[in-house]
């Protein structure tokens, strides 16, 4: 029949009815935005396995140094151990809460652990003397000349709040690019791509035609104008990517999570070989800083005398599993770079099966034939001049900009992170109540600190400087914006979306 009624498809004869093209128009549109969510979906499972790797990882790493404290202390040290359990099952609490991005100050939380343990072990070695807390508080200000436990407090402070900092963004990463991906994945189609998706995929059908596919190019400029606000998260797409693979490096390397966090257990045994060896001389400097204490009338006690000297604790290493980690997720991140600007041509040559680039014999929106037009670039900006979709490139789609927003802030974190700057996440608790972390902790428990004197001092955020041969890859030639920056951009985002309404 003649086509005079169709207002998508070409008005020659026709196969199809007002009713069939408006059929077809809603079916393509559901579609293109399934395979949209099919692309996504398999863009996430690899970022969220990549996440439960690590995560399940490192918590092993952690549940492990925790058991072997739990099953060598008793025996090795006796009440110096059972009287003060709390205050190591405290601490790896606190290891676990910060890593699962609470509110909480890694080197502010293991100055505690050792003022808490120094206060209890100083008490337990010295029964025969009354000490009050008084006493206790004197003490501890003259710890850090005498240092009690040798170097171990300082040396562990510097290894494990890298390692804990690398490994929290690390997989923080993860869960923010599943999660901009999801929310991407979802935006819908315009009027406009409605239209051409509807030309490219049935159009063809309404022309007895069923059995011609699209012409590649002809396919690549309707899937360009219709994900163009898509393609402009490849830059800080690439950015995020190259991000996590530095501080994978950095995790498998300077600050190598296995040696580090596997080993906790085995540097407080030997801190407290340091106090026990030491004891005699430390006692007597903190009398002569702090004065002598009443003698007690409890008597003495000869559980100081148990097992002293070096103590040696065996690390069940797991390298060659991180190092297996790494490289499965360095290989994973690397094929995700150009996703963004790749999916136009998978979506055409998997999904819509365009035919080749040399077909003269392909549907080109009109009839079977070649397609001469020239296909566009990628991203919004190149599609002014798009023949097939009509894109108003001043009018960026908003939920992706916020995206782009979120993936910035994202590789500042992990660019601090791999500089070893502590960087905060709190100001990441709404952004990620959508991501299935599970790892979120209640206002009021998060926001405790446990020091008697809690520091004022807030975890750094800086820029990444320019680098030279080390560092985040793709990041070297940028400097990346604060964190409160890119918040601050990130509220005018949002207000700019009304304005544009």
């Amino acid at each position: 029949i003649l086509g005079e009624h169709l207002r998508i498809c070409p008005q020659g004869y026709t196969c199809c009815t007002s009713e069939m093209e408006e059929n077809f128009a809603n079916k393509s549109r559901s579609e293109f935005e399934a395979m949209m969510k099919e692309a996504g979906r398999s863009v996430q499972a690899t970022l969220t396995a990549q996440h439960r790797s690590f995560d399940s990882y490192f918590q092993d790493l952690l549940n492990k140094s925790e058991k072997a404290l739990y099953d060598a202390f008793p025996s090795l040290y006796g009440e110096l151990y059972t009287q003060n359990v709390k205050v190591f099952k405290d601490l790896y609490s606190e290891l676990r809460r910060y890593y699962r991005s609470s509110n909480i100050n890694l080197e502010e939380a293991l100055n505690e652990f050792w003022t808490r343990l120094l206060e209890r072990l100083f008490k337990l070695l010295n029964p025969q003397y009354h000490i009050t807390d008084e006493y206790l508080d004197c003490m501890v200000k003259h710890a850090e000349q005498h240092k009690p436990f040798g170097e171990v407090p300082r040396d562990l402070k510097v290894k494990a709040t890298r390692a804990f900092i690398a490994a929290r963004s690390y997989a923080q990463g993860f869960l923010v690019g599943s999660d901009v991906v999801k929310k991407v994945s979802q935006v819908s189609l315009s009027h406009e791509c409605t239209r051409a998706i509807m030309k490219l995929m049935y159009c063809p059908h309404c022309r007895g035609m069923s059995s011609v596919k699209p012409c590649n190019n002809y396919c690549l400029n309707v899937v360009k104008g219709c994900l163009a606000n898509q393609a402009d998260l490849n830059t800080e797409w690439k950015y995020l990517m190259d991000s996590l693979i530095g501080v994978a490096d950095r995790i498998d390397g300077p600050y190598n999570v296995d040696t580090v966090i596997g080993t906790i257990h085995m540097r407080i045994a030997e801190a407290i070989s340091n106090l026990q060896e030491n004891k005699d001389s430390i006692t007597s400097k903190v009398f002569q800083g702090c004065g002598n204490p009443k003698i007690s009338t409890k008597g003495s006690s000869s559980e100081d005398k148990r097992r002293r000297g070096k103590v040696t604790l065996e690390a069940k290493s797991s390298a060659q599993a991180l190092e297996m980690l790494v490289l499965d997720a360095k290989g994973n991140l690397t094929a995700l770079k150009t996703y963004w600007i790749t999916l136009p041509s998978s979506l055409c040559s998997k999904k819509v099966m365009a035919s080749s680039v040399s077909d003269d014999k392909c549907w080109n929106g009109m009839t079977k034939g070649s397609y001469l037009p020239e296909v566009m670039g990628d991203g919004l900006a190149n599609q002014i001049n798009n023949p097939e979709v009509e894109v108003d490139i001043t009018k960026p789609d908003m939920t992706i900009r916020q995206q782009i927003m979120q993936l910035k802030i994202m590789t500042n974190r992990l660019g601090n992170a791999n500089i070893g700057n502590d960087v905060d996440f709190q100001d990441t608790s709404d952004d990620m109540s959508g991501s299935g972390s599970g790892d979120s902790c209640p206002d009021d428990v998060c926001g405790k600190r446990l020091s008697k004197s809690p520091s004022t001092r807030q975890p750094e955020t800086h820029a990444i400087p320019k680098q030279s041969g080390h560092g985040v890859r793709g990041a070297s030639s940028r400097s990346l914006p604060s964190a409160s920056l890119l918040l601050l951009l990130s509220v005018a985002v949002i207000a700019a979306q009304h304005l544009w309404r």
